[in-house]
């Protein structure tokens, strides 16, 4: 992977009080705000991160086998406000998927336990991210 196949970058521009569009290299925008109306909210979208990457990861393993018949991921945590200021508690993500009975989905339910483990000791980047001691660095610029 070349350095300029692994940099990821967002742009972030106000469109009013407390709301935001995300915009990706790729020219995809995200709206997104500060939870006081139905749009994600920062935290919202770290869950959805965290539990779309590592659905990514097990689509792709299992499906090559079987099509689900049912694919459905939560991902979950408490907001804590402590002495280490505010931070997200213990996150649990729940897979709950299904595949039709025969060979094929014989052969994607007896991989889907170990990709769901793979995808998080190893392959999501967004958990492996969260996980890991991860510098994020603050810059001001005028």
């Amino acid at each position: 992977m070349t350095s300029t196949d692994a940099h990821r970058s967002v742009s972030l521009t106000r469109t009013s009080a407390g709301r935001f569009t995300a915009t990706n290299a790729r020219g995809g925008t995200l709206d997104f705000g500060s939870g006081e109306d139905e749009q994600f909210t920062p935290v919202e979208l770290l869950l959805t991160a965290i539990a779309g990457c590592s659905a990514i990861d097990v689509d792709i393993f299992t499906s090559r086998r079987s099509e689900p018949e049912q694919f459905d991921v939560v991902a979950e945590g408490d907001k804590l406000r402590d002495e280490q200021g505010n931070h997200m508690g213990p996150i649990d993500v729940t897979f709950t998927v299904r595949f039709p009975e025969g060979e094929a989905g014989d052969a994607a339910r007896k991989v889907y336990p170990e990709t769901v483990q793979l995808s998080h000791e190893r392959l999501c980047t967004v958990s492996r991210t969260v996980l890991l001691p991860t510098d994020v660095r603050m810059q001001v610029e005028s």
